[in-house]
């Protein structure tokens, strides 16, 4: 089993990236897209010119963290994709467990048709840390210290120590996974997912049990000169 690479120049990495995806969201409004956050994304979506909008899903969210925090995902996705509508989990909800498990019913009403997720450095896809099974649901999780602290980085006012993610099983029924990777910190990490053990210590390695799954990296990440 194999996860396919495909290395793109740093300077043309987003642009690149972006306008595969929107040709994917554009091209057909009954489509269902899973989307991720981050510093890895935000360029890609800066790039990313839509004609149209299909159903689009929030991979994660930070749970305790206020409404309005910028670290929120949701905050993230409307900053970064502004104008397109999209479902999230709702962290803020009395009973979590229940939301998540509400949440995982909604995407899995039918099949995802793209899933972009990123890379951890501890191997985390979503909130799936370490430890988290191909047959892991959506549901609430505690967050390891990495991924609370990345928060933090993002403007939370708080750190975070739970969050509800889409789970490894829901991802890897989409149709089509692209693990989007930037920068030479997550070389060494991105080397485990493709040529290590298949395993829940690194939850991304199951994308190379996925017939149609990707990894669009830039040089610096693939351990490129």
């Amino acid at each position: 089993m194999s996860l396919d690479l495909e290395v793109i120049p740093s300077g043309e990495w987003p642009m690149r990236v972006g306008a595969r995806l929107g040709a994917v969201m554009g091209a057909d409004p009954s489509k269902r897209v899973c989307l991720a956050t981050g510093e890895t994304t935000r360029p890609v979506y800066g790039s990313t010119i839509l004609a149209g909008a299909p159903e689009v899903f929030l991979l994660d969210e930070f749970g305790g963290l206020p409404e309005d925090d910028p670290a929120r995902c949701a905050a993230m996705l409307r900053r970064d994709l502004p104008g397109v509508p999209f479902h999230g989990p709702d962290v803020d909800a009395a009973d979590p467990d229940l939301a998540a498990t509400e949440y995982g019913k909604l995407i899995t009403e039918d099949v995802l048709d793209l899933a972009v997720v990123g890379l951890g450095r501890n191997g985390h896809v979503g909130m799936n840390e370490p430890g988290s099974t191909r047959e892991s649901r959506t549901r609430v999780v505690r967050l390891h210290e990495t991924t609370a602290d990345g928060a933090r980085a993002y403007g939370a006012s708080t750190r975070p120590s739970w969050g509800i993610t889409v789970g490894m099983y829901e991802l890897l029924q989409a149709r089509e996974l692209w693990l989007v990777v930037t920068g030479g910190h997550k070389a060494g990490i991105l080397d485990r997912v493709i040529t290590g053990p298949i395993g829940p210590e690194i939850p991304a390695t199951f994308l190379r049990e996925h017939q149609n799954a990707v990894v669009l990296a830039d040089p610096a990440a693939a351990g490129h000169p």
